[in-house]
């Protein structure tokens, strides 16, 4: 039986904390990710900073993880927000700050993914982009180079 508590649980936040103790995150658990946690396609600022814990995460990731995270932070900071389609100061900050945690081609992905999808950002946030994309950060060298090959 059912009781009503009278308020609403977000279980966003133990979803997905449970993907760091898992010890990897499966393609399933991304479908599973996107039917539970984000099915109403809002990615709280709290969901936005757990799946940075996730990325930053040592658990192996399925190859349909940075897409997955890159979709989801670009959602939040550049989808959700109003004005709709702007990058705004504090979210550029939050992002950056995010991003520096992280250092790898994850991070990366999603400083190029909302610079190319947002209409407006700050005038320091692609500056900003490309001194962290000469940085060299883990994997992004990488990365880079299996682009090129399939290209």
């Amino acid at each position: 039986m059912n009781i009503p508590t009278g308020f609403a649980v977000d279980r966003t936040k133990t979803i997905i904390g449970a993907l760091m103790h898992s010890g990897g995150v499966s393609a399933q658990d991304i479908a599973w990710l996107r039917r539970e946690a984000f099915a109403d396609g809002d990615v709280s600022r709290e969901a936005a900073d757990e799946l940075f814990a996730v990325a930053r995460a040592k658990v192996a990731k399925a190859a349909e993880w940075t897409a997955f995270f890159v979709e989801m932070i670009t959602d939040h900071v550049v989808w959700q927000s109003r004005p709709t389609g702007v990058l705004s100061e504090s979210q550029a900050e939050w992002l950056i700050e995010r991003a520096d945690e992280l250092k790898s081609v994850e991070a990366l992905a999603v400083l190029v993914n909302v610079l190319a999808e947002a209409h407006r950002a700050p005038a320091w946030f692609l500056s900003a982009v490309r001194t962290r994309a000469a940085l060299g950060w883990p994997g992004v060298n990488e990365a880079l180079a299996e682009a090129m090959l399939t290209a």
